[in-house]
């Protein structure tokens, strides 16, 4: 029986030695691949770590969530006889290539970031002027380019290049697809504390990433919860109609509420070529804080009133950041 004891006791602790071994190398196994994984994604250049920087900068992120409207976005359009008569529109985008181009001068790096976006813009509408709700959806595909300079600082001279850059200042996105037809000229943002913004050209318009770092650059609008900001868009129009203009706002990649609002026309001259006109609207903010964007689009009527007519658009986009109370 001490035999047999001894016998069940000696394997038992062998078990116990192989289970050991066998996590002991499951953990080290775990452990190298986390290495690894860390080595793989440490930028081993400046390039890469700008890239990197950009990419996780919640100021510049919140672009594509404005950028990309939804379905949901409900909004009349009213009754123009029309070839189509539509209810709603929205566009889906989809990023398929970045580039960041980086010219570095001593401690100073200067960044043209460009994004191209496969989208298509959805138009639910009828073929019918007395229809009281869409009976079809039209589908247009189109590319769209949008671009934004950065400035990067350097602010350390480790072995790490992700450690030693921090980004300092980020023009507006400007983009769209192009067309001499449509073009956004100029954009005035009154916002809730009696400042005034007036764009003319967004890629030479820089703000500062950080509050108050330096004095020439102005900080990226800081606007309450729950306030107005009025936007006034002039742009240059090919056609005589009043053009589609909009603009989405209000939710970023961490959450918010996305909201689309249509322009109010105001005003048209005739000039050489086409038409320069006037559209205002006023966007509110919502409850949630955080970095945001409001993205300009503006389209030709007959992009979104035929269903054949292809699509051309302009926008800008302008970022924000909603402060808590």
């Amino acid at each position: 029986m001490e035999m047999l004891k001894s016998l069940f006791e000696r394997r038992s602790l062998r078990r116990f030695l192989s289970l050991l071994t066998v996590i002991s190398l499951m953990f080290l196994i775990g452990c190298q691949d986390s290495i690894i994984d860390t080595e793989d994604t440490e930028p081993t250049t400046d390039q890469e770590a700008m890239q990197k920087i950009a990419d996780e900068d919640s100021s510049l992120q919140s672009f594509d969530e404005a950028y990309n409207e939804d379905e949901f976005m409900d909004f009349g359009l009213g009754k123009i006889q029309a070839q189509i008569y539509p209810f709603r529109v929205w566009h889906r985008v989809h990023l398929v290539s970045r580039n960041l181009n980086v010219d570095i001068q001593g401690d100073t790096a200067y960044a043209t970031l460009t994004k191209i976006y496969e989208g298509t813009l959805f138009i639910a509408a009828s073929y019918d002027s007395g229809a009281a709700s869409p009976d079809t959806v039209i589908q247009k595909i189109f590319t769209a380019t949008v671009t934004r300079n950065l400035i990067f600082v350097k602010v350390a001279h480790t072995p790490r290049p992700f450690l030693n850059w921090r980004l300092a200042a980020v023009s507006l996105p400007e983009g769209g697809v192009l067309s001499s037809n449509i073009d956004i000229k100029k954009l005035t943002i009154f916002l809730p504390n009696g400042d005034t913004l007036v764009i003319e050209s967004p890629n030479d318009y820089y703000l500062s990433r950080h509050h108050g770092w330096l004095w020439w650059w102005r900080d990226i609008p800081i606007i309450p919860r729950h306030d107005s900001v009025l936007v006034r868009v002039e742009l240059f129009s090919a056609y005589e109609e009043e053009d589609f203009v909009t603009v989405t706002f209000g939710r970023n990649k961490f959450g918010g509420e996305k909201h689309k609002r249509r322009f109010e026309f105001i005003s048209s001259t005739q000039v050489a070529g086409g038409y320069e006109k006037v559209y205002e609207q006023t966007f509110r903010t919502h409850g949630f804080h955080g970095f945001f964007h409001a993205v300009i689009n503006a389209f030709p009527r007959l992009v979104i009133f035929d269903d054949a007519a292809p699509v051309e658009s302009s926008m800008w986009g302008i970022p924000y950041f909603v402060k808590r109370d």
